[in-house]
């Protein structure tokens, strides 16, 4: 038995104050003493190591211990927060809105923050209800506040929580980047090393913002895309995907003139359990059948699904040759018929894509005499594209309007596709007519995914380094033509643990670990002559990259 993990699980149990957690945590505390090696091993699991905080905030399964998300965590991590935000304020009094989505506890960790900001003399503004993420993101702005929080895991799994941190000022109300993350943890761990919960200073003294901040929001969502006459009689699908996605967008639909859609009802009211998918993002198989089985009962022209706090969007299309009939548009589908949208209005700026998002993105600036920037997977990297006009990434993120929002939104971005979708009806064509118009434009840009899922961490560095000391000569039966290590990219270019392959036929791989999940992942991009010689090449670079990872890995 370990009596270190003990004795720092019962300090952990005597701070606690959530009933759930703290039975939780009893029992496995109980069982330990007993000689249990299983509930041994999960204290070491939940106490050897503490929840990082990142540039993406904090994320991690609810629970009791310091490597699970609750609210002796989230507080500790709001009190550091608050105390970073007073040293880099000076003398001024920082201010900072909050807020929460749908998951399990949100509104209760976003509470807490809230009373620990104003324990700390911060103005902090709590958003009046569960409301999406580009909600908070855009409120930071119109606020003018001194920094964000939004308590949301996004896509994750039903029993992930998390705390997305943004910056205002000079960062306009984007993510935090590096070095600010670093020197965030480091008050956290400051304020965990020094102070158990009932010490930290809180205060019923907040504010709770009106719905002023919901209507601005969806009024300068509307005039994204206002309604054209060809959005009469539209007939599409919308799913929420158990998420808090549909409250706002209906406001928005109705302001900006669209036809309400049908909705998938079983999936469309929050709730944190997400009982109809086993993973609510749109992108996992299976996420979307309640979805294709509603829009073959409905008839209709279109799906629009968001997740479940509505900073991400999936489109799809009918497909006769398509299992069930229905076919889902990939990120990279979506991300370069919104940029050809934006680059078609733009006269000046830049079109943004992190760099495992397609290619095709710089072929639309260029076309269109604009500049073009590849980042860092990440809105906090894309939104800080100097003069953006437009950003995507290619896990269903886009950034169609940054002079309102500063992050990926899922509910401008359905807008936008509303407004193409109806243009094209009135001259009697459909979203599947402009893909072939932009493939004819454009060129068949094609794009995959190989993901390696793993038990332990460290396989995926493993992965890497031998990739690195070994590059392959050839992915299939093509050569590599150059390896990027962008580790040792050149002062201004993006830099990261990311390895980039040009293959002699103009194809190219990128292999990256994922930033939020055990997964070592390879984007894969081509461009063919046709669709059929584009599927062609990708078939092919999706063998290669299969064959070269498990090379690596063994």
């Amino acid at each position: 038995m370990s009596e270190g993990v003990l004795e720092t699980a019962r300090e952990w149990l005597a701070q606690d104050p959530d009933e759930a957690t703290r039975a939780e945590l009893s029992d496995l505390i109980s069982r330990a003493e007993g000689g249990d090696s299983a509930a041994t091993a999960d204290l070491h699991d939940r106490f050897d190591t503490r929840l990082a905080f990142g540039t993406a905030g904090l994320r991690g399964a609810l629970g009791a211990g310091s490597n699970r998300m609750n609210r002796v965590l989230v507080s500790q991590a709001a009190a550091g927060f608050a105390a970073y935000l007073r040293d880099r304020a000076g003398a001024e009094t920082p201010s900072i809105v909050i807020g929460y989505d749908g998951r399990r506890n949100s509104d209760v960790f976003a509470r807490d923050s809230a009373e620990i900001f104003a324990g700390a003399g911060l103005r902090a503004i709590l958003l009046p209800r569960l409301l999406p993420t580009p909600v908070l993101a855009f409120a930071v702005r119109h606020l003018g506040a001194s920094a964000g929080v939004m308590v949301t895991a996004s896509h994750n799994p039903p029993d992930d929580n998390g705390y997305k941190v943004y910056l205002g000022g000079d960062d306009d109300g984007a993510q935090i980047v590096s070095p600010a993350d670093a020197e965030i943890a480091a008050r956290i761990d400051e304020v965990a090393a020094r102070a158990d919960l009932g010490s930290i200073p809180r205060s019923d003294d907040y504010e709770v913002a009106d719905e002023s901040v919901v209507d601005a929001y969806v009024t300068g969502t509307a005039v994204v895309a206002p309604a054209p006459a060809g959005a009469a009689g539209l007939n599409w699908v919308y799913t929420a995907m158990h998420g808090v996605g549909y409250e706002t967008l209906s406001r928005v639909l109705e302001t900006a003139g669209y036809p309400a859609p049908t909705v998938v009802a079983a999936q469309i009211e929050p709730d944190g359990r997400f009982p109809t998918v086993a993973f609510p993002n749109p992108e996992e198989p299976g996420a979307m059948d309640l979805a294709f089985e509603t829009a073959r009962g409905a008839d209709a022209e279109l799906i629009i699904a968001n997740d479940p706090d509505a900073d991400r969007l999936a489109v799809a299309i009918p497909d006769a040759a398509a299992p069930g009939g229905w076919h889902r548009l990939t990120g990279n589908e979506v991300g370069l018929l919104l940029g050809w949208r934006a680059a078609r209005t733009a006269t000046s700026g830049t079109l943004a894509c992190s760099l495992v998002s397609s290619p095709g993105l710089q072929t639309i600036a260029e076309h269109y005499g604009l500049d073009f920037t590849a980042t860092l997977t990440g809105f906090k990297w894309i939104s800080r594209a100097p003069g953006l006009v437009y950003g995507f990434e290619e896990a269903l993120g886009y950034l169609v309007n940054p002079g309102t929002v500063r992050d990926k939104d899922g509910i401008s971005a359905a807008v936008a596709i509303l407004g193409l979708v109806a243009e094209a009806r009135e001259e009697g064509r459909t979203l599947g007519d402009l893909l072939d118009e932009s493939a004819a434009t454009f060129g068949h840009f094609a794009s995959g995914q190989v993901s390696l899922r793993v038990d332990d961490v460290s396989v995926i560095g493993r992965i890497m380094t031998a990739l690195r000391a070994a590059p392959p000569a050839s992915i299939g039966s093509v050569a590599v033509e150059r390896m990027e290590d962008l580790l040792t990219a050149p002062e201004g270019s993006p830099r990261g643990d990311v390895l980039r392959l040009w293959l002699e036929d103009g194809s190219r791989v990128i292999v990256r670990p994922s930033g939020t999940e055990p997964k070592l992942k390879a984007y894969l991009d081509v461009r063919g002559e046709s669709a059929e010689d584009a599927a062609a090449r990708l078939s092919g670079v999706d063998a290669g990259v299969r064959a070269v990872l498990d090379a690596a890995q063994a």
